[in-house]
C-alpha cells in the first residue's frame, strides 16, 4: 500500500524521514488508522510493548540501531510466543530534544528488526518528551494459537536456545565493565523465535510463554494459568558460556520460548530452525507452582523481574 502525502510541520518533517529511511520496510503510513487483512479462518494476535530509557535500557549501553531492533525484537517476541504468523506493526515514539539526531539511527534498527520478521510498518505516533519511549504494538494471525494455559499433566518442558547472556551482560554494564561479546549480543539483539514456535505447535506444543522476566518467573505463570505444577530440573537448563545459573533462572530480556508439549525431538528441531531445544522438565497435576531440583534435592526459584517490586 501506498503511503498518504503528509502535511507540513517539524513534526511530519521526522515523519517523512523516517518513512524514506524505511522503504520497504513501511507500508501504508499516513491516514488516521491501519487497514490489514486477516486470512479467513485465523484470529487476530496483538500485543503491544513499551520500552524506557534508563528503565529497559541507558543510553551509554548501546547504539540507537540496538536500541530500535531491540525494542522492536521484544514486541515481536509476543507472537511468537503465541505461534503466530507476523501481520503488522506500529510503533509510538516519545522522543526528548537530545535524542532528535538519533531518530532516523533509531527508525533503522526498528525497520531492520521488522524486515526479519517479515512484518510492515503500518502506523504509529510521535510525541516529545522526558525520556526516550517505543511503544510497539504487534499484529499477527494464528489458527491455532498458543497460550500459557495448555500445560497438561505429563507434559515435557523445554526451552529453546541457552540462557543467562543478557543477565551477565547488564551485571557487566550496571558495573561500568565491558561484557562478553556473546552476552552483548544476547542483550542488544535478541531474535524473536517465529518460526520455532510454529515449529513447535505444528507439533503438538501445548503452552508456551517468551522469556523475558526471566525463567523461573515465566514458568510460574505457564503453572498458574493452566493450572498444574511445573517439575523443573535446574541441572538441565542450557546455559550460554560464562553465566551462571542464577542468570538464567533470574534474568529476562531472553526472549527464547518455554513450551509444554507430549515429547519432541530436539534433533530435529535444531536441524529445521539452527536453535538448540531442550528438556527441562516434566509437568504434574498440581497446585499451580514451580518446584525446583538439582539432583534430587530440592532448590528454592528466584522471583525473577518484576516492575512493581521494591
Amino acid at each position: 500500500m501506498r503511503h498518504l502525502s503528509l502535511g507540513p510541520g517539524r513534526e511530519f518533517d521526522a515523519i517523512r524521514a523516517l518513512i524514506a529511511q524505511w522503504g520497504d520496510a513501511a507500508q501504508g503510513l499516513g491516514d488516521d488508522a491501519a487497514l490489514l487483512d486477516v486470512p479467513h479462518g485465523a484470529r487476530l494476535v496483538v500485543s503491544v510493548d513499551t520500552s524506557v530509557e534508563d528503565v529497559h535500557f541507558k543510553r551509554g549501553w548501546l547504539a540507537p540501531e540496538e536500541i530500535g531492533w531491540r525494542a522492536t525484537a521484544a514486541a515481536i517476541s509476543d507472537l511468537a510466543a503465541m505461534a503466530a504468523e507476523p501481520l503488522g506493526l506500529l510503533l509510538a515514539l516519545s522522543v526528548p530534544p537530545r535524542w532528535m539526531d538519533d531518530l532516523n539511527a533509531l527508525g533503522a534498527g526498528v525497520a531492520a528488526a521488522a524486515r526479519f520478521a517479515q512484518m510492515p510498518i503500518v502506523g504509529g505516533d510521535t510525541t516529545g518528551g522526558e525520556l526516550l519511549t517505543l511503544s510497539l504494538t504487534v499484529l499477527g494471525t494464528a489458527r491455532a494459537p498458543l497460550s500459557r494455559r495448555g500445560a497438561r499433566p505429563g507434559d515435557i518442558i523445554y526451552v529453546t536456545g541457552r540462557l543467562g547472556g543478557p543477565s551477565a551482560a547488564l551485571r557487566a554494564l550496571a558495573l561500568g565493565e565491558r561484557p562478553a561479546e556473546a552476552h552483548r549480543a544476547r542483550f542488544a539483539h535478541p531474535e524473536p523465535r517465529l518460526a520455532a514456535a510454529r515449529w513447535l505447535a505444528e507439533r503438538g506444543a501445548t503452552a508456551a510463554i517468551d522469556i523475558s522476566d526471566g525463567l523461573a518467573a515465566d514458568l510460574r505463570h505457564i503453572a498458574a494459568a493452566s493450572s498444574v505444577t511445573l517439575e523443573l530440573d535446574v541441572s538441565a537448563v542450557p546455559l550460554l558460556d560464562g553465566v551462571t545459573l542464577e542468570d538464567a533462572l533470574a534474568g529476562g530480556e531472553e526472549y527464547e520460548l518455554a513450551v509444554t508439549s507430549g515429547a519432541l525431538d530436539p534433533a530435529a528441531f535444531e536441524a529445521a530452525t539452527g536453535i538448540l531445544l531442550t528438556a527441562i522438565g516434566e509437568v504434574s497435576a498440581g497446585a499451580s507452582e514451580v518446584r525446583a531440583k538439582q539432583g534430587r534435592a530440592r532448590v528454592d526459584l528466584p522471583r525473577g523481574h518484576d516492575h512493581f517490586s521494591t
